[in-house]
């Protein structure tokens, strides 16, 4: 099972960039494989915050779209993942609160794979990045 980071969608939808054709590569070869791809809600409020904050609201719905083909499940958080996520801020000093949630996610949901550009995963313990 692979937890699908937001900048792999908006990589793809997105314009030209370094590693648009990465995203695609990883995705197309995960689904080949047969990977289970999941998610999490908060991925889908980085992609509005994101496509909000430099004004490309065209990109929101193609990427929403593309992340719920891809996506096997998605995951809500619940307190118990807003309270370890906390955890993990007020004792590492290299996660952001969005990457804590996600890792709070994931380690309740046994998921140990990311598919991800953002190398501060790299100091994960309990997860490797996919990329």
């Amino acid at each position: 099972m692979i937890f699908i980071d937001s900048n792999i969608p908006m990589y793809v939808i997105g314009g030209s960039h370094p590693n648009k054709e990465r995203a695609k590569m990883l995705l197309e070869d995960s689904i080949r494989r047969q990977e289970r791809l999941v998610t999490d809600t908060e991925v889908f409020q980085e992609i509005l915050h994101r496509y909000s904050a430099i004004q490309r609201m065209e990109a929101i719905q193609p990427s929403f779209d593309l992340l719920r083909e891809i996506a096997d499940e998605i995951f809500a958080f619940d307190m118990q993942d807003i309270e370890a996520a906390k955890g993990k801020l007020l004792s590492v000093a290299w996660v952001s609160a969005r990457d804590a949630l996600h890792l709070a996610v994931m380690e309740r949901q046994g998921i140990d794979r990311i598919m991800s550009f953002d190398a501060g995963f790299d100091n994960a313990t309990s997860i490797s990045r996919v990329c």
